[in-house]
């Protein structure tokens, strides 16, 4: 989030938990992309604000109510409120539970795994609308295809990215494997460590597909560890995921810190498997 907006977003978010009879006297930022993630204290609850424009905050606090309620390893929304997006002044703010990170610090790839498999069968036990995967591909192609918001990159580049994700698309689907709702990008920066095992959080990217794209976000140790995974297709799908947030790391509005370095070297991963194969 630009720094103006953001410091916009924060007051926002006070004001809404104050609103509340959530006393938010400091805010701290936990993570800063499209969406603004804040602990507010004293009331020690988390704040996810976005702007009202891009927000998705009733689906997400609808889905995260059904998949609590089925017993899957999400985060919880903060009990002392109404469960909704509160929108104010261009933004709208949802209110989550904090968890305190756990000791360790980390997920382990068994745990991860284990976890994972636990909030896929939850998932296909919920009846939501959500995008196929292939929508995903077909806006990064999108992108490839207009110069003007991709204008970095050499033209030899873009015609591999069109190809990789061409042909692993339709790969993908040829593999014909079954498919249902899923997190979309649960990666470690969308997993908690807590003291109640690994939760999930942000659900915004959520759609549907194979079991494997999901875990192709994932890192590579928690792979062997789900059970079942087809490994062909979960490397094509890790290729294809590669080749998505490259496209976004060229972009010329992404702001992601370091991008243009991730973007080189996600080409650089992409040019290696195409000599490979």
């Amino acid at each position: 989030m630009r720094a103006s907006e953001a410091v916009r977003a924060v007051a926002v978010a006070r004001s809404v938990a104050a609103s509340l009879g959530l006393p938010a006297d400091e805010a701290a930022v936990l993570h800063d992309s499209n969406k603004l993630t804040l602990r507010l204290l004293p009331a020690d609850t988390l704040a996810r604000v976005a702007p009202a424009a891009d927000q998705v905050a009733e689906f997400e606090v609808g889905l995260a109510r059904q998949l609590a309620e089925a017993g899957c390893p999400v985060g919880a929304l903060d009990p002392r409120v109404e469960p909704r997006g509160y929108e104010r002044d261009g933004f709208v703010v949802t209110l989550w539970r904090y968890y305190a990170p756990e000791a360790a610090g980390e997920v382990t790839p068994a745990a991860f795994a284990r976890a994972l498999a636990r909030l896929h069968a939850g998932m296909r036990a919920v009846d939501v609308p959500a995008p196929r995967w292939t929508e995903r591909v077909e806006r990064a192609q999108r992108f490839l295809a207009d110069h003007g918001r991709t204008p970095g990159l050499a033209p030899a580049d873009r015609a591999l990215l069109q190809e990789t994700l061409r042909s692993t698309a339709e790969w993908i689907a040829a593999r014909g494997a079954p498919e249902q709702l899923l997190h979309g990008e649960p990666h470690p920066g969308n997993v908690l460590a807590t003291a109640h095992g690994p939760l999930f959080i942000d659900w915004e990217t959520c759609c549907r597909g194979p079991a494997e794209f999901d875990l192709a976000h994932a890192p590579e140790e928690v792979g062997p560890h789900y059970p079942g995974v087809d490994e062909e297709l979960l490397c094509r799908c890790r290729l294809l995921v590669l080749a998505i947030v490259t496209v976004w790391r060229w972009d010329r509005e992404d702001l992601f810190p370091d991008g243009r370095r991730m973007g080189e070297e996600g080409l650089a991963r992409i040019r290696a498997a195409a000599g490979r194969d």
